[in-house]
């Protein structure tokens, strides 16, 4: 299988928005079970993704970090992860499923049974199975794919419209595979450089979108301050 050419983003996945637009911040859900291999094992977090979300609501607190929304997608690592933040805005939570990942595990496996490729077992081998996997799935040679990557990129664009239309500041909580596809949106960046920014989207890392002119302008990626501090460097999580 060979890598296409990069692919180009019509001006339609642009991420533009009206003038009244609101701030948007993304959170990556704490750690999840990082030894799992499908979809439902993953889906919860481990011990250190509970301490991760925890200490993020604590530091939002701290700093007195307020939100008029917030959002998460429906699946339990979401979940739990703005339930261990303890953030809520003036109203509900609101769940959303467009917000969820894309179904990786999915798409790996067809790749293996398909392709014949490997499994990645640690971030080191995801250098280079993920480009591989989304390449396959844009192209569209991954047979019975639960998504396409088209509709996974459109529900992406849909929901974050909708969310920036919304009034006063958001607070996102969802997977990195998502805030990579709004940062591809958002900036016009091709398969490869998505894909190699997913890989480097931490647990629990602070991504914002500010209005810059008539659209939302990525003013902050992979922010960790609540892990800094020396004794928390090694909650530094990848995957």
């Amino acid at each position: 299988m060979s890598l296409p050419e990069a692919y180009t983003l019509s001006t339609t996945h642009r991420l533009a928005y009206s003038k009244d637009m609101s701030k948007i911040t993304l959170i990556r859900h704490g750690q999840a079970q990082t030894g799992a291999t499908d979809e439902t094992a993953y889906d919860s977090l481990s011990d250190l993704g509970h301490t991760q979300a925890k200490w993020l609501g604590t530091h939002f607190r701290d700093v007195d970090e307020r939100f008029d929304r917030v959002y998460a997608g429906t699946l339990i690592r979401h979940q739990q992860t703005a339930s261990g933040m303890a953030i809520h805005g003036p109203g509900e939570l609101i769940t959303d499923p467009r917000l969820n990942e894309v179904a990786y595990f999915d798409l790996s496996n067809k790749m293996h049974e398909q392709f014949g490729l490997a499994h990645a077992t640690c971030r080191d081998e995801f250098l280079t199975h993920l480009p591989l996997v989304f390449t396959a799935w844009q192209d569209g040679k991954i047979e019975g794919a639960e998504e396409s990557f088209h509709d996974f990129q459109t529900r992406v664009d849909e929901v974050l419209h909708e969310i920036a239309a919304g009034d006063g500041r958001a607070l996102v909580i969802t997977s990195g595979g998502l805030i990579g596809m709004v940062m591809r949106v958002a900036m016009g960046l091709e398969l490869g450089s998505f894909a190699r920014l997913c890989l480097a989207i931490m647990n629990t890392s602070v991504h914002r979108l500010d209005q810059i002119g008539a659209g939302l302008t990525l003013t902050q990626f992979n922010a960790v301050p609540h892990l800094e501090a020396r004794t928390r460097q090694d909650a530094q999580t990848y995957i």
